[in-house]
């Protein structure tokens, strides 16, 4: 687990950037992970503004870092500013993200809403917080993303947190679906982005660590012990290490779907493929100038012969 970084003064939210090569090499690797994603997907375009939603974990950190790289580099223009939504729990250090993001020169906003006691009241005895934390979340982001212009709304899931969602819904919900790159909203009124989709989750790990950001764990969903999708992500831990090359061929068989090899009758209109035949079975079947023997079906004794 990470914890802000500390020094004799208290939090040290501006520290100097590493020099090691090893941090230059995972930085390119960064840059060029969510430079393709971006240039895929056509995320980001000329003149828009994107709302980083922060929570101060190490995802979101490492994706506001990025795209701030890219905004001074870029060959197009656009804006940055990040977005914390304080959902009021206890215990939550206010002061850590203004801190980083006012002495890091960082555009932002704090939206103040108390969804922490929603979120306990709505939530039955035994079950996880994290649907109706999920919803109560994305509905305050969503429209503050409106009020303030954005034209795009970033968020920090990587590679493992997508293929996690893929197998959560194949195990426990009984349909083939993930996180895509980029969506557009149900009330279509945001796009989402997510830059970090070719990002394997040890690289954040390793870039954090590095970039030694005042990382704030999340007390609400990270005290919930036995989650589904904390189990999963294990299971993901665990391929990675037996069977390095699995997760990247995972990942890579969402972007190569085949609807006609599956069996999903909205996506693949198996009824017509009888009209699409190319074969023309009556002209086959035609007894007009054809002998007889040219109907029948010559059989091959296949019997073994007695020694």
């Amino acid at each position: 687990m990470f914890s802000p970084v500390e020094s004799e003064q208290g939090f040290n939210f501006k520290p100097e950037l590493p020099t090691s090569s090893a941090y230059y090499r995972l930085l390119k690797k960064l840059r060029r992970q969510v430079g393709h994603a971006i240039r895929d997907f056509k995320m980001i375009e000329e003149g828009d503004k994107v709302m980083v939603c922060i929570s101060g974990g190490k995802d979101s950190y490492t994706l506001l870092d990025i795209l701030l790289q890219f905004k001074r580099i870029a060959p197009i223009n656009f804006d940055v500013v990040a977005v914390n939504l304080d959902q009021k729990q206890p215990g939550f250090p206010e002061d850590v993200l203004p801190r980083y993001l006012e002495e890091n020169n960082i555009p932002y906003y704090i939206l103040e809403k108390d969804t922490y006691s929603i979120t306990k009241r709505l939530t039955p005895e035994g079950k996880t917080y994290c649907a109706v934390c999920s919803r109560l979340r994305r509905g305050s982001l969503y429209g503050f993303a409106q009020e303030i212009g954005a034209t795009k709304v970033a968020l920090g899931h990587h590679r493992d947190d997508i293929l996690a969602t893929f197998f959560l819904n194949l195990f426990h919900g009984g349909s083939l679906k993930a996180m895509p790159p980029k969506l557009l909203s149900s009330d279509k009124k945001n796009i989402l982005i997510r830059p970090l989709a070719y990002v394997e989750e040890k690289d954040i790990i390793k870039y954090a660590e590095m970039r030694k950001f005042p990382i704030i764990p999340c007390n609400l969903c990270g005290s919930q012990e036995n989650l589904q999708r904390a189990i999963l992500n294990d299971m993901l831990r665990t391929w990675d290490k037996e069977y390095p090359k699995r997760l990247h061929s995972i990942f890579g068989a969402l972007q190569n779907v085949s609807p006609s090899q599956l069996a999903d009758r909205d996506l693949f209109d198996f009824e017509k493929l009888d009209s699409e035949r190319e074969f023309d079975f009556k002209e086959s079947c035609s007894t007009e100038g054809e002998e007889e023997g040219s109907k029948r079906i010559n059989m091959v004794n296949l019997g073994f012969a007695a020694e």
